[in-house]
């Protein structure tokens, strides 16, 4: 996860664009990366970036008799609903939802798509979004949404036109698992706001929110056999004052809602370590049977759960059993990092009894990195969080573990830790891990990583955002923008699409939709933003 910050070392528009191309050919992956900001091409606006791209003939123009075209089915109708309902705002138009008629189509169909790819059709007499199943229909609409102008995002009438140029887009991620982490335990963050950063990840294809629910600073999800972990335990937070939890209603809205938008909830409950705030609401959970005071600083490494303790694994149990009940995704978080207050044979031991605990509830295990130090369980998830300056045993125990079939995610602090400050100028933010600038962030290759795990065993990114010193959405927004587009890029668009000369006019473009938007981000001077 993340060290001490203070005292442990720590490691416009696309719409002409595709006509412009027309004459030149196709753009397709692997195709020499444009030299120059000036360059206009469909890559040059979509973040992330498309695997392929065919511009032809005259585009579409969303007009007043514009219908949004759906099977005659309750998923495809409700995407069909949520486009039209980012479309009507700012067209004024009515976009009906028909089966029938002319527009803009979304239909399910067999095809080379895979889980979440679509192919994406236009021309003149109209729009076809094809998906082999909703969540690629869903990634469409967002690609569509970055083929119209920016204030199409506005809630107010704006002028238009509102065209989208012919051609087709034909795409799918390279992994299948592309997250990002809010952590609501040190600053506790409401439903609201994360249903707002929500939407903000699923406009960029991100398809799993990994929610960081307990710390030493604070409890967020109510457990009812354990009462006092969020009532007491989620009582404060960094700094002091008022913390706050989630009830299993509210989780389950925050489950729901990120269903709505493709995303695949990950609760983490962190264990053993950074776990102040549950023995300081029971005092049983310590070797000693005494409860520690609630914490609101941000050292690390110093609070664990009694190994030897058999209530210890009740406890375990009956968390596990409880948050596995409200989360119909396939993972859960154990933690496992900064267990500094562990021996490793307690850490061993503790590993061994909870990860047949996960599985017992139908989940599979995901843990930080520090999981391969004992025997990660089989078809586990190990959450990679080192920096360059890691040791080379410790990068080589998570290879051979890798090597050995445990899956990777990689969260690099120093290139995907949104927590980290840009510049020493920026605030808010950390910067144990050093300063992250957009071009480190994005400028680097996830399957080609960590020496000597196999690029097979990379099943994805993720992009964490730890919140020592965020406090509302603005600050989350601020860290997470930029960066938080490039992390998604990394993880959907091919290999070959990277390069930063031709990411960083993409990116430049998102600049007058996030402003529509409402979002606030960090004008990066490394970016070619638009004068306005």
């Amino acid at each position: 996860m993340r060290p001490n910050h203070s005292t442990t070392p720590r490691l416009t528009r696309i719409l002409g664009s595709l006509l412009l191309l027309a004459a030149a050919g196709a753009f397709t992956v692997g195709a020499a990366p444009v030299p120059s900001a000036a360059a206009t091409t469909p890559l040059d606006r979509v973040v992330p970036a498309p695997a392929s791209v065919r511009p032809a003939g005259s585009p579409y123009r969303i007009t007043r008799a514009t219908h949004v075209v759906v099977d005659d089915s309750a998923e495809v109708r409700r995407i069909g609903a949520y486009l039209a309902g980012i479309l009507r705002p700012s067209t004024g138009y009515p976009l009906p939802l028909t089966q029938q008629g002319g527009g803009i189509r979304l239909h399910l169909a067999d095809g080379p798509f895979g889980a979440e790819g679509y192919r994406l059709g236009s021309g003149p007499h109209g729009v076809s979004l094809t998906a082999s199943t909703p969540a690629g229909l869903f990634h469409g609409v967002q690609t569509l949404r970055q083929l119209l102008p920016a204030s199409i995002e506005k809630k107010t009438v704006q002028p238009g036109p509102w065209r989208i140029a012919g051609g087709t887009i034909e795409d799918r991620p390279r992994y299948g698992y592309r997250g990002a982490m809010l952590d609501v335990s040190r600053h506790f963050f409401t439903v609201a706001q994360v249903k707002r950063y929500i939407d903000q990840m699923a406009l960029y294809k991100i398809n799993t929110l990994h929610l960081h629910l307990s710390d030493d600073q604070g409890w967020r999800i109510a457990v009812d056999s354990w009462p006092r972990l969020a009532a007491y335990g989620g009582s404060t937070q960094v700094g002091g004052g008022h913390g706050g939890y989630f009830t299993k209603a509210d989780y389950q809205e925050i489950v729901r809602y990120a269903g709505s938008r493709y995303l695949e909830v990950v609760p983490e409950i962190d264990l053993p370590g950074h776990t102040n705030a549950a023995l300081a609401s029971y005092a049983d959970l310590n070797c000693d049977g005494v409860a520690p005071p609630l914490y609101t600083g941000t050292d690390v490494g110093f609070s664990s759960l009694c190994v030897p303790k058999e209530v210890t694994y009740t406890f375990v149990d009956d968390v596990i059993r409880e948050l596995a009940a409200l989360t119909p995704g396939r993972y859960l978080h154990i933690g496992g990092d900064e267990a500094h207050s562990t021996s490793h044979a307690d850490y061993v031991k503790f590993m061994d009894r909870v990860q047949p605990i996960v599985a017992k509830y139908g989940k599979t295990v995901i843990g930080w990195h520090q999981l391969t130090g004992a025997t990660p369980a089989q078809g586990a998830l190990a959450q990679y969080w080192g920096v360059d300056g890691t040791s080379a045993a410790e990068k080589a125990q998570v290879a051979k573990a890798a090597q050995n079939g445990t899956g990777l995610i990689l969260s690099p602090a120093d290139r995907l830790y949104l927590d980290m400050k840009y510049t020493q100028n920026t605030r808010p933010g950390t910067k144990w891990a050093g300063y992250v600038e957009v071009k480190r962030s994005y400028d680097w290759n996830p399957g080609a990583y960590l020496p000597g795990a196999p690029a097979s065993a990379i099943k994805g990114v993720e992009a964490p955002l730890w919140s020592e010193t965020l406090t509302k959405s603005a600050d989350i927004e601020y860290m997470a923008f930029p960066r938080l587009a490039g992390a998604a890029e990394l993880g959907w668009s091919p290999a070959a699409t990277h390069d930063w000369a031709r990411y960083r006019v993409r990116l430049a473009a998102q600049g007058p939709r996030w402003k529509a938007l409402g979002i606030t981000y960090y004008r990066s001077p490394q970016v070619p933003w638009p004068a306005s």
